[in-house]
């Protein structure tokens, strides 16, 4: 083999790169006479990821349910691995910062328009019959979810509404945590008995949880838009961008799901119309009683007066 001027370039600066890590470049290169070549199907790891959908039932209609859901989480895991950039981006530019953002918002577009495949995608006698084999399982226990928006936004917004004015940034994380606006989906606050939904979701995640809730604190994407310089803050098409995620992830996904819920549990005249964690979703879901925005600072008083407000 004819070593030339390139090849040299490059073994330099590999000999330079293991060197850096105390490792011998002749090692690393023989290594390479054994490893074999990689495949499509090694790389993507297509037999595990198509071996991991396992029905409960046997109707046919679940597999679309399970697999919907588990697309739904590779994404959710795009999307945090998109904000993780952003967050941990040292002197962070309004460039980097918009086009992160951007493929965030794609991604939740995607999956905002995907809710076709569920709400025409199933028979709705067949979801019925299966949707009873899952309690006391539910959607809302996707801990990506939430850490999703633990990474969108300062805490406070996603306090319960009715508690934010007795919560700030000197609140202890756990007191914050037992007010957070997803806890009255399973949660008598005059009791404070919890739902089992709500037990195992905490008994699973909770410490995961209030490590990202002190991790993201200063470092959200609201926080790092308030990096960025004054006039950066104020260009149309950031705000723009901005705002669209907001209402894309409080508003338009969420009505999504709550109006094919409606379809499935609500209108079918099947079941007792009851979610498989027992939650009350019809209020719970609605972006009206959530009071969820990420940005309220870029949104009008009129605009978050209606926030949800069918028009």
């Amino acid at each position: 083999m004819k070593i030339t001027e390139n090849a040299e370039a490059i073994l330099n600066e590999i000999d330079e790169k293991y060197a850096a890590i105390n490792q011998k470049t002749e090692t690393q290169l023989e290594g390479l006479l054994w490893s074999k070549p990689i495949t499509y199907w090694d790389y993507i790891q297509t037999d595990a990821l198509l071996n991991i959908q396992t029905q409960r039932t046997t109707l046919p209609d679940e597999m679309v349910f399970i697999m919907y859901h588990q697309v739904n989480e590779l994404i959710f895991k795009m999307i945090l691995w998109e904000m993780n950039q952003i967050s941990y981006c040292q002197n962070i530019e309004a460039s980097f910062f918009a086009e992160r953002l951007m493929r965030i918002s794609r991604y939740f577009d995607m999956l905002t328009t995907s809710f076709s495949i569920m709400e025409n995608g199933m028979e709705v006698e067949q979801y019925m019959k299966f949707r009873n084999t899952l309690t006391p399982a539910s959607g809302f226990q996707s801990a990506q979810y939430r850490l999703i928006e633990f990474s969108s936004t300062d805490l406070i917004n996603l306090i319960d509404n009715r508690y934010r004015d007795a919560i700030d940034r000197n609140t202890p994380y756990e007191h914050a945590f037992e007010h957070l606006y997803w806890q009255a989906a399973g949660k008598d606050y005059a009791t404070g008995k919890k739902s089992y939904l709500l037990e195992e979701f905490e008994r699973k995640y909770k410490k995961t949880f209030l490590a990202h809730m002190e991790e993201y604190n200063t470092i959200n994407i609201w926080q790092k838009f308030k990096q960025l310089p004054e006039l950066d803050q104020k260009n149309p098409e950031l705000v723009k961008a901005m705002r669209h995620f907001d209402h894309t992830v409080n508003i338009t996904w969420v009505m999504q799901h709550l109006n094919v819920a409606i379809k499935y549990i609500d209108q079918s005249g099947k079941g007792t119309g009851e979610a498989t964690g027992g939650s009350d979703w019809k209020k719970y879901m609605h972006p009206k009683y959530q009071r969820r925005i990420f940005f309220p600072e870029l949104w009008s008083a009129e605009e978050l007066a209606n926030w949800g407000v069918e028009v």
